[in-house]
């Protein structure tokens, strides 16, 4: 391959992701992703900082559509009805055709426990983030923190059923059915 085809963020995240899968993520190198297509080191490092970023490169998107989902609800949404609409702007994000990239990428990073922290992170950043979102809309605390800790949960209990094995379910379907069982556990009879 050349290393002026286009697409070279992708062709780089792809082999990058294979290599990890194949011979783990420590042990992968730099160098045997950007020689994997045809590459050099220096091009691998103009599109990502690290080899860490090409698992968690996109999260600011996710964020982003996040905060846009609660800014959409309507102005008389209450705090849960928010954060349902962010988490299904969210759903934009989990097309079927990522399904198997999520779940080639979820299994990496649940096999190294630096990345597993990574990812907590990320999630604890998504939540600031619909928090301040909350804020914004005039939702005090601690309902604005109680409503997106609980809407981050309910993306992730999404996610990990949407990567389950043998689930062929939308992402938004598992969405739905996950926020109706924390309404279940929530409701006024609780």
């Amino acid at each position: 391959m050349s290393r002026w085809e286009p697409g070279a963020r992708e062709r780089l995240g792809g082999a990058a992701l294979d290599l990890y899968a194949a011979k783990g993520f420590e042990e992968t190198t730099v160098a045997e992703i950007a020689q994997a297509v045809g590459l050099t080191e220096r091009t691998f490092f103009r599109y990502f900082a690290d080899k860490r970023e090409v698992l968690f490169a996109g999260s600011e998107l996710l964020e982003q559509q996040f905060v846009d989902g609660a800014a959409a609800a309507p102005n008389d949404a209450d705090p849960i009805d928010v954060v349902k609409a962010a988490v299904a702007a969210s759903a934009e994000y989990f097309p079927e055709e990522r399904r198997a990239y999520a779940t080639k990428r979820a299994v990496i990073i649940a096999a190294n426990p630096p990345l597993m922290e990574r990812e907590l992170r990320k999630m604890s950043t998504l939540a600031e983030a619909l928090v301040a979102a909350l804020k914004n809309r005039g939702i005090h605390d601690p309902t604005a923190t109680l409503a997106a800790q609980s809407g981050v949960t309910v993306f992730r209990v999404t996610f990990a059923q949407w990567i389950a094995a043998g689930n062929d379910r939308s992402f938004i379907d598992i969405e739905q059915d996950v926020f109706a069982e924390l309404g279940t556990l929530t409701g006024p009879n609780r």
